[in-house]
C-alpha cells in the first residue's frame, strides 16, 4: 500500500468539515429538501422533508421518491412518473416550479405543496440527478380560501346593496312619476267641476229673475253632482293614503251577496234607462264572510268604470257565482275596451288608458279595487279587447277571517 501523502490528512479533514457544515445547513432548513439520482432514487433527505411526509430518513434513502410521495394526484388518480415535473427536471436539464400539486404522507393523507425541482450537474456539466425543495402550503391555502370567501361575501353584499339602491332609486322615480300624475290629475279633475260650479253659481246670480224654478233646480243638481264628484275623488285619495300607511283594517262579517248586489244596482247612480245593468246569479241566496265596505267599493268602482266607458245602449252584466269555497264576481261590459299596452299598468294609481279621450276619471278606482281584493286574500283578472268590451273577474274566499291586528288571514 503506497504511503499517504502528508497533505492528504488536512484535505480529508477539510472535506469532512465542509460536509458537516452542509449537513448542518441542510438540517436547519425549514423547507423540505431531498436529492435524487438519475433513476429517481433518494440520495439524501433533510429532517424537515422526512417530518412533513412522516417517514424515517433511513427508510427513504435509496427509495423511489415518486412512489413514496408523488404517486397520485389530489383526486386520487394515478400520477404517471413520465408526467412528473420532478423527473423532467433531470431529463431535459431545466428547472421546474409547481404550485398546484399535493404530496402524500406515509399514512395515506395528502397536503398541498409548492416545490422546485432543480437539476444537479457534476464538474463536467453532466446531469447526475436533481434537488427538490418543497414546502407545505396548507395554511396559505386555508388563508387564501378564507380571503376568497370573504371577497365573495363582500361582493355579494355589495351586489345586494347595489340592488337595494337601484330598487330604492326605482321606487323614488316611480314615486316622482306618481306625484306628477297626481298633480296633473288634481289640476285637471278638480278644475272641471269647480269651473262648472262657478259657472252655475254665476248663472244663478246673474239670471235669478229670468230663470224658471226647473232651470234653477237643474243648476243646483249640477252643482250637487260636481261637489259629489270632487268628494269621491278626495275619498279615493284618502283611501289610497290609508292603504299605503297600512292602517286600513279588514272586518269580515256574514254578507248575503244576492241581496247585496241587487240593492247596489238599485241605487240611483247605477240607473241606466236605455240598457239597465243585468244581474245574473243561479242562487237565490249566497252568504259569505267578507268585509261589506270593501266589497261595496270593489263593485262600485268596477260598475262605475263599466258605465263610464260603455255607451248607454250597450249591455253591462254583473255575474255572481260560487265555485267550491270561492266567490266569483264578474263585471262585463261592451264598452271601448282597454289597449293591450295599458293592461299591465291597469292597477297602478293615476294610470288611465290612452283611449279614454275626454271621459272624466282619476285613475284611482282600479288601484283601490286591486288593494281591496288583496286585503281580502283574493285575486282580480281582466280580459279586454278594444272596441269589444272588458270583463273583470274577482275571486274572493267565501270564509275570510282576520288576525287580532285586523289583517285578513
Amino acid at each position: 500500500m503506497p504511503p499517504r501523502s502528508p497533505a492528504a490528512g488536512p484535505v480529508v479533514q477539510a472535506f469532512e468539515q465542509l460536509r458537516r457544515q452542509h449537513q448542518l445547513i441542510l438540517n436547519a432548513v425549514g423547507e423540505g429538501v431531498y436529492g435524487l439520482d438519475l433513476a429517481g432514487h433518494v440520495t439524501f433527505v433533510n429532517p424537515a422533508a422526512a417530518a412533513m411526509i412522516d417517514w424515517p430518513i433511513e427508510e427513504l434513502i435509496g427509495k423511489s421518491m415518486h412512489a413514496v410521495l408523488h404517486h397520485s394526484h389530489a383526486d386520487g388518480s394515478h400520477y404517471q412518473r413520465e408526467d412528473c415535473p420532478i423527473y423532467q427536471a433531470f431529463q431535459d436539464g431545466s428547472t421546474r416550479r409547481i404550485t398546484n400539486e399535493v404530496f402524500w404522507r406515509k399514512d395515506g393523507t395528502s397536503f398541498p405543496v409548492e416545490y422546485i425541482s432543480t437539476p444537479m450537474r457534476d464538474e463536467d456539466g453532466a446531469l447526475i440527478g436533481a434537488v427538490v425543495t418543497f414546502r407545505d402550503i396548507t395554511k396559505r391555502r386555508w388563508a387564501e380560501e378564507i380571503l376568497q370567501r370573504t371577497n365573495e361575501e363582500l361582493e355579494l353584499k355589495v351586489q345586494q346593496r347595489t340592488a337595494k339602491l337601484r330598487e330604492a332609486n326605482q321606487q323614488l322615480r316611480e314615486l316622482s312619476e306618481m306625484r306628477s300624475r297626481f298633480v296633473s290629475m288634481v289640476c285637471h279633475e278638480f278644475r272641471n267641476p269647480l269651473n262648472n260650479i262657478a259657472l252655475s253659481v254665476s248663472s244663478l246670480n246673474r239670471y235669478d229673475t229670468q230663470l224658471s224654478l226647473a232651470e234653477k233646480a237643474d243648476y243646483l243638481l249640477a252643482i250637487s253632482a260636481n261637489v259629489e264628484r270632487m268628494t269621491r275623488m278626495i275619498d279615493d285619495i284618502l283611501v289610497i293614503g290609508k292603504i299605503e300607511a297600512k292602517v286600513l283594517e279588514v272586518a269580515p262579517q256574514p254578507l248575503e251577496l244576492v241581496a247585496f248586489c241587487q240593492t247596489l244596482l238599485a241605487e240611483r247612480e247605477y240607473h241606466r234607462p236605455a240598457a239597465p245593468i243585468e244581474f245574473i246569479c243561479r242562487s237565490r241566496q249566497l252568504t259569505a264572510n267578507l268585509d261589506e265596505r270593501l266589497c261595496r267599493s270593489i263593485l262600485s268602482n268596477l260598475l262605475s268604470n263599466a258605465m263610464r266607458y260603455t255607451p248607454e245602449d250597450r249591455a253591462i252584466r254583473l255575474k255572481l257565482a260560487k265555485r267550491q269555497n270561492t266567490l266569483i264576481l264578474n263585471v262585463q261590459d261592451e264598452g271601448v275596451g282597454i289597449p293591450q299596452e295599458d293592461q299591465r299598468h291597469l292597477f297602478e294609481p293615476f294610470h288611465r288608458g290612452r283611449n279614454v279621450s275626454n271621459i272624466p276619471g282619476t285613475g284611482l278606482g282600479l288601484s283601490i279595487v286591486k288593494q281591496f281584493v288583496d286585503l281580502q286574500c283574493g285575486t282580480i283578472a281582466v280580459r279586454s279587447k278594444v272596441g269589444r268590451g272588458t270583463t273583470f273577474t274577482v275571486r274572493l274566499p267565501m270564509h275570510l277571517s282576520t288576525t287580532p291586528n285586523g289583517v285578513a288571514d
